[in-house]
């Protein structure tokens, strides 16, 4: 073995040790968690829990486990479900509160009230259902590591955080949930780019949604990138009604994204990338991929990073790198660290694009440009490529 080959080896296991050891923690200060959570419990009127409902698209395999409801493996074809999450009284922002055991109790618990197989057919009357003369969606796509219990659970925390008026619509792809099963979850984003790409489509050209708005987490990002821009290729553009891509610490090779973007052509819908330099995930995901920059770990301060960025016309980056408070392993602070979840909810709420009002959820806002070399003091530091062109 040459010598970096075997620094390589090593950086990986320590890495791999690192995320293993924040991800049990994690687990251990929120109860171990029990098998089979997503069987429906009945919640009474004395319970004044809050409600999410939620249409599922899925190329998971159904489980035949009561209360998992999809597995890790791949499925034979995409499926559908609508899912209604019971939000408990009485928890901090961005927390979930796993049931220590089933059923769980829904005075404490998230759990479920509904789960209803739906055929394709179902779909747009699920659509129609819903209240409100303007239908925004939001379709979230998850990252690594994520049993399906989890990414419906993160979801509903999401969407009852934020307090977003959006349709919510989770695409939730083979993810077996293990750390050491990085390299399948990531052919499973490649399995499943199609069928997201149709949900997208189908979204966008339904008479009962008006606008589509994407947040991808982490490996997700790799396919939402990867399905808009099939899209694109081809339709000759991404629907119009699809206005704003959020890429929450985006798992995504710096040199394959400018290729991506650049392929979806003029007519895309504007970016919003949250990264940060100390999220551990993506150290380890940047030692598997050959050492190669993670988009949601990229330097803001490295002029050579910010010039890259500079070529993306409508791309807005948030360094949340020196924001408090979050996920252990500073992977998830989109949906965990309380001033974001508020920041991201005012502004889905308003239809504005995230950076708008970064400045009014966590103190003070570096705005950079030709400026990237200063030393960042602020939580938020934002990158703006136009107002980087427009200092040159």
């Amino acid at each position: 073995m040459t010598r970096s080959s075997g620094t390589l080896t090593f950086r990986a296991a320590r890495m791999l040790a690192l995320v293993a050891a924040c991800a049990a923690s994690m687990s251990l200060t929120g109860c171990a968690r029990p098998e089979g959570v997503l069987i429906p419990v009945a919640v009474g009127a004395e319970v004044a829990a809050d409600k999410v409902d939620m249409l599922v698209a899925t190329t998971r395999a159904p489980s035949e486990t009561a209360g998992v409801v999809f597995s890790g493996e791949r499925g034979d074809s995409l499926s559908f479900a609508n899912i209604v999450v019971s939000i408990p009284p009485n928890r901090a922002t961005g927390s979930i509160q796993w049931p220590a055991q089933v059923p769980g109790d829904p005075a404490r618990d998230f759990v479920v009230t509904q789960v209803d197989p739906l055929s394709r057919q179902q779909v747009l009357p699920w659509f129609q259902k819903l209240p409100g003369n303007k239908r925004r969606v939001l379709v979230f796509v998850h990252g690594f590591n994520t049993p399906f219990d989890a990414a419906v659970f993160r979801f509903a925390q999401f969407i009852h955080d934020t307090r977003s008026n959006l349709v919510p619509v989770l695409f939730s792809w083979p993810s077996r949930g293990r750390v050491t099963s990085y390299v399948y979850d990531r052919e499973s984003t490649n399995f499943s780019r199609s069928d997201l790409a149709y949900v997208l489509a189908a979204a966008a050209r339904s008479p009962h949604v008006d606008e589509v708005v994407v947040l991808a987490h982490s490996m997700g990002a790799w396919l939402a990138v990867e399905a808009l821009r099939q899209l694109a290729l081809q339709d000759g553009r991404i629907p119009p009604k699809i206005t704003n891509v959020i890429l929450a610490s985006p798992d995504l090779d710096i040199d394959v994204f400018e290729r991506q973007v650049q392929e979806m052509g003029p007519k895309r819908p504007t970016m919003t990338i949250f990264v940060s330099r100390n999220d551990h995930a993506l150290s380890l995901s940047r030692t598997l991929a050959g050492d190669v920059q993670r988009v949601g770990a990229v330097d803001l301060t490295n002029p050579a990073y910010a010039a890259r960025l500079e070529q993306g016309d409508g791309v807005t980056v948030l360094d949340l790198t020196a924001l408090q408070g979050g996920d252990a392993l500073n992977h998830s602070k989109f949906a965990t660290q309380p001033d974001m979840v508020r920041l991201i909810g005012d502004q889905l709420v308003a239809g504005q694009p995230i950076s708008d009002g970064a400045s009014g959820a966590a103190g003070a806002v570096d705005v950079v440009g030709g400026a990237v070399g200063a030393v960042v003091t602020a939580p938020i530091q934002v990158f703006r490529a136009d107002v980087a062109q427009s200092t040159h």
